[in-house]
């Protein structure tokens, strides 16, 4: 199990790596942007992105 949650853990930091690697210029125009969001939105938006993917974990570990 630990490893498991080590390899989901190296995983999103190879994934943000990548993201930062290759569009540095465009990932500060998005945080800057993310600046004038509301909070609400922050949080909804976070609320979503995990109950998909509990859901996606759920499906696809049966």
């Amino acid at each position: 199990m630990f490893a498991d949650i080590g390899t989901v853990v190296a995983l999103v930091l190879v994934f943000e790596g990548v993201v930062y690697a290759l569009f540095p210029s465009q990932m500060k125009q998005f945080m800057a942007r993310m600046m004038d969001m509301p909070i609400s939105l922050l949080r909804n938006s976070g609320l979503f992105a995990m109950v998909v993917g509990v859901f996606l974990v759920w499906v696809f570990q049966g």
